[in-house]
């Protein structure tokens, strides 16, 4: 089939799982098919979270700038209010770029209201993990360690300190900074209940992430190795910090940018009536989503398209919503995980190999594909498109030669099922799934463009993924008329940003195929 015309200037690209679906590179897919049209891309909006949220676009590992880096040819870069930045990070993250050729600093607009993330938020992070080991006996949720939520939690207590700041004079900012500093280690020492020891090893461990995340730049030559020094700004004291240190490096870091902050709202508005299309990039997903998913494996943020109109600063309006998934699920940290693959099974140690985290380098546990968790997404959060990756994974190939399984609902001990997400985590924790099981193929699909040349076990897959998202999101209803259906627009069979099928059939086709 043709690819319909998207349905507004704005975009979502938004996960419909647990995060990690691929959606860094769902990005240059759309900018290449709108290229040509009246209405190209010109800009591409990171809309929430921060360094946590690890994509990956033309075999470019990025954390915290959008990822239309990669398209040289898009005008703007920017970053919402709805983001908490580090401006280190920032840093960090575009002179490496720059230096392998990409124009990021020129184009890059960082919201005056976007939020400021610092050290202080990342020594929290390190505390309050180590405050539920040690102090709850409970399993540390697993935090990135980036200071994600410490620096959303300035926004609610109304502690903030924004990029705006970084426009007036040092000493406001100064002032703000040192402030942040005593409460952070008051929390770290009499809250969080942190030994003195393990508080010195906060500095020494993220030294060694950070020079980890930003080997390549030191191959580069573009920094040297004290450019991540953490110990530089710990104090003489337990519980301390050289704040004159701090406040120095932070200023300047800040004021590096200063050239690139600005009215995001006012970009957005203005390339929008130039008839331009906007693609707003979502960290995380659906389910990670800070009051809709399940707490404490949660993120900080809202993670799908409401959020889209509040980080940008803009009116709500018509938009376009694209939803993220691979061919099977992943989970990292400590979530439930419903339908987890046994750690014996053949495929889930074919997987595994593939399923390690971009920002974190962690390794992701893998399952089934949750059908329930998806339809849910559909049901209650909405999408237009669908761009399904990682078919090839699953290729029959050495010990793994069985049917593929997809959850089409949970099922209780007295045998109740459940065609959707228990909102009661209590209740969740207590499910089982129920499968159908589909045949599997042996043939690569790696290199297949058109989804008629897929093995004919491999197209009745993807259409029994597309079905029971649908059957689950309409489940007791009758399904919409077809023109309401969601489209597979993009099917990926591979890593290469060439490794995508778009020419998947109508999605009434697809329901007759399962």
């Amino acid at each position: 089939m043709s690819l319909l015309p998207f349905s507004s200037q704005l975009i979502a690209d938004v996960g419909i799982s647990l995060g990690d679906e691929g959606k860094g590179r769902l990005i240059p897919e759309v900018v290449h098919e709108l290229r040509d049209t009246a209405t190209p891309v010109s800009t591409v909006l990171k809309v929430n979270g921060g360094a946590n949220s690890g994509h990956t676009a033309a075999g470019i590992k990025l954390n915290l700038l959008p990822s239309g880096v990669v398209e040289k040819e898009l005008a703007h870069l920017a970053i919402g209010a709805g983001v908490v930045a580090d401006p280190r990070k920032a840093w960090w993250e575009a002179m490496p770029l720059e230096k392998k050729g990409y124009n990021v600093l020129a184009r890059l607009v960082i919201d005056e209201r976007t939020l400021v993330s610092d050290l202080t938020h990342r020594l929290l992070d390190l505390a309050w993990e180590d405050y539920r080991a040690n102090v709850l006996l409970e399993e540390p949720r697993g935090s990135t360690g980036r200071g994600i939520t410490p620096s959303y939690l300035d926004e609610v207590g109304q502690w903030q300190i924004t990029y705006a700041d970084f426009l007036g004079g040092p000493n406001y900012f100064a002032r703000k900074l040192a402030q942040r500093a005593d409460r952070a280690l008051a929390t770290i020492r009499h809250v969080c209940r942190v030994s003195p020891e393990t508080f010195a090893g906060f500095f020494d461990k993220l030294t060694q992430a950070e020079l980890r995340a930003n080997a390549e730049a030191l191959e580069l030559g573009v920094f040297t190795r004290d450019e991540f020094d953490f110990t530089v700004f710990r104090g003489a004291e337990p519980f301390t910090l050289n704040l004159d240190t701090l406040t120095a490096v932070y200023w300047e870091a800040g004021r590096r940018l200063a050239q690139n902050i600005g009215e995001v709202r006012e970009l957005i508005l203005k390339e929008i009536r130039s008839g331009h299309t906007i693609i707003g990039e979502f960290g995380q997903a659906y389910w990670l989503d800070k009051r809709h998913g399940f707490s404490p494996n949660v993120t900080a943020s809202h993670t799908f398209t409401p959020e889209f109109f509040e980080s940008a600063g803009i009116p709500v309006q018509p938009i376009h919503t694209f939803g993220v998934a691979k061919a099977y699920d992943t989970k990292v940290g400590t979530h439930v995980f419903i339908t987890q693959m046994d750690e014996a099974h053949p495929l889930s140690d074919l997987l595994k190999k593939l399923e390690f985290g971009t920002s974190t380098g962690r390794q992701r546990m893998v399952g089934w594909y949750d059908a329930v968790e998806k339809g849910d997404a559909l049901r209650y959060g909405g999408f237009q498109d669908v761009m399904i990756n990682k078919l090839d994974a699953l290729t029959h190939r050495g010990a793994w030669n069985s049917d593929l399984l997809i959850c089409t609902c949970y099922e209780d001990a007295s045998g109740k099922r459940h065609h959707h997400v228990p909102r009661n985590d209590a209740v969740r924790k207590t499910l089982k799934p129920v499968y159908t099981r589909h045949p599997g193929w042996t043939e690569d699909v790696s290199q297949v463009r058109r989804f008629a040349d897929l093995p004919l076990n491999a197209q009745r897959y993807v259409a029994a993924m597309v079905k029971s998202l649908l059957d689950v999101a309409c489940h007791g209803e009758p399904l919409p008329p077809a023109a309401k259906l969601p489209n597979l627009r993009y099917l990926g069979v591979g890593p290469e940003p060439s490794q995508i099928i778009k020419d998947v059939p109508a999605t009434s086709e697809l329901i007759k195929l399962a």
